[in-house]
Protein backbone atom coordinates (compact mmCIF):
# COMPACT_ATOMS: atom_id res chain seq x y z
CA UNK A 1 0.00 0.00 0.00
CA UNK A 2 1.39 3.66 -0.83
CA UNK A 3 0.42 7.38 -1.94
CA UNK A 4 -1.11 7.03 -5.17
CA UNK A 5 -2.05 3.66 -5.67
CA UNK A 6 -5.33 3.54 -7.20
CA UNK A 7 -7.42 0.72 -5.15
CA UNK A 8 -11.24 -0.99 -6.63
CA UNK A 9 -14.12 0.29 -4.86
CA UNK A 10 -15.80 -2.56 -3.50
CA UNK A 11 -18.67 -0.91 -2.04
CA UNK A 12 -21.79 -2.02 -3.51
CA UNK A 13 -23.85 1.49 -2.75
CA UNK A 14 -21.14 3.50 -4.20
CA UNK A 15 -18.94 1.28 -7.16
CA UNK A 16 -20.82 2.17 -9.88
CA UNK A 17 -20.84 5.78 -9.90
CA UNK A 18 -17.29 5.70 -8.42
CA UNK A 19 -15.16 2.50 -9.58
CA UNK A 20 -12.28 3.57 -7.39
CA UNK A 21 -10.32 5.18 -4.98
CA UNK A 22 -6.83 6.43 -5.17
CA UNK A 23 -4.60 6.39 -1.98
CA UNK A 24 -3.21 9.89 -0.90
CA UNK A 25 -1.78 9.68 1.96
CA UNK A 26 1.58 9.69 2.87
CA UNK A 27 3.80 6.90 3.46
CA UNK A 28 5.28 8.50 6.74
CA UNK A 29 1.85 7.41 8.20
CA UNK A 30 1.18 3.89 6.67
CA UNK A 31 1.12 2.48 10.74
CA UNK A 32 -2.42 3.75 10.98
CA UNK A 33 -5.52 1.71 9.86
CA UNK A 34 -7.37 4.39 7.47
CA UNK A 35 -5.94 5.85 4.52
CA UNK A 36 -6.90 9.27 3.25
CA UNK A 37 -8.34 8.44 -0.52
CA UNK A 38 -10.47 10.54 -3.31
CA UNK A 39 -12.93 9.15 -5.44
CA UNK A 40 -12.07 8.55 -9.07
CA UNK A 41 -15.48 8.10 -11.31
CA UNK A 42 -15.76 7.31 -14.94
CA UNK A 43 -18.31 10.48 -15.25
CA UNK A 44 -17.35 13.63 -14.43
CA UNK A 45 -21.21 14.91 -14.77
CA UNK A 46 -22.51 13.41 -12.00
CA UNK A 47 -19.72 15.49 -9.12
CA UNK A 48 -20.44 19.32 -8.58
CA UNK A 49 -16.95 21.00 -7.59
CA UNK A 50 -13.33 20.24 -7.88
CA UNK A 51 -12.27 17.55 -10.85
CA UNK A 52 -9.38 16.39 -12.57
CA UNK A 53 -8.96 14.09 -15.44
CA UNK A 54 -6.68 10.96 -15.07
CA UNK A 55 -5.81 7.72 -16.77
CA UNK A 56 -6.48 4.83 -14.81
CA UNK A 57 -4.72 1.65 -17.44
CA UNK A 58 -5.14 4.19 -20.25
CA UNK A 59 -9.27 4.81 -19.61
CA UNK A 60 -9.99 8.49 -18.14
CA UNK A 61 -11.78 8.60 -14.61
CA UNK A 62 -11.73 12.24 -12.93
CA UNK A 63 -10.65 12.86 -9.87
CA UNK A 64 -13.30 13.80 -7.31
CA UNK A 65 -11.32 16.14 -4.96
CA UNK A 66 -13.82 17.47 -3.43
CA UNK A 67 -14.90 14.46 -1.97
CA UNK A 68 -11.74 13.56 -0.42
CA UNK A 69 -12.44 11.10 2.68
CA UNK A 70 -10.53 8.05 4.36
CA UNK A 71 -11.04 4.20 4.44
CA UNK A 72 -10.11 1.29 6.44
CA UNK A 73 -6.83 0.03 5.57
CA UNK A 74 -8.75 -3.89 5.04
CA UNK A 75 -11.28 -2.29 2.38
CA UNK A 76 -8.57 -1.06 -0.02
CA UNK A 77 -7.67 -4.70 -1.04
CA UNK A 78 -7.74 -4.99 -4.83
CA UNK A 79 -5.12 -2.62 -6.28
CA UNK A 80 -5.32 -1.74 -9.87
CA UNK A 81 -2.27 0.73 -10.60
CA UNK A 82 -0.38 3.56 -9.15
CA UNK A 83 -0.90 7.13 -10.32
CA UNK A 84 2.26 7.97 -8.99
CA UNK A 85 3.38 8.96 -12.84
CA UNK A 86 0.18 11.15 -12.47
CA UNK A 87 1.32 12.67 -8.66
CA UNK A 88 1.91 16.31 -9.49
CA UNK A 89 -1.61 16.84 -10.75
CA UNK A 90 -3.12 14.97 -8.31
CA UNK A 91 -1.35 17.01 -5.27
CA UNK A 92 -2.32 20.12 -7.25
CA UNK A 93 -5.85 19.36 -7.36
CA UNK A 94 -5.90 18.63 -3.16
CA UNK A 95 -3.28 22.01 -2.66
CA UNK A 96 -6.28 23.82 -4.54
CA UNK A 97 -8.86 22.69 -2.20
CA UNK A 98 -7.53 23.21 0.71
CA UNK A 99 -5.68 26.56 -0.31
CA UNK A 100 -7.27 27.84 -3.17
CA UNK A 101 -4.20 28.01 -5.03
Amino acid sequence: MAQFDVYKNNNPRTNKKVPYLIDVQSDVLKHLNTRVVVPLSRDKKIFNGLIKELLVNDEKVYLITSQIGTALVNELNEKVCSLDNQKEDIKNSIDFLIYGF
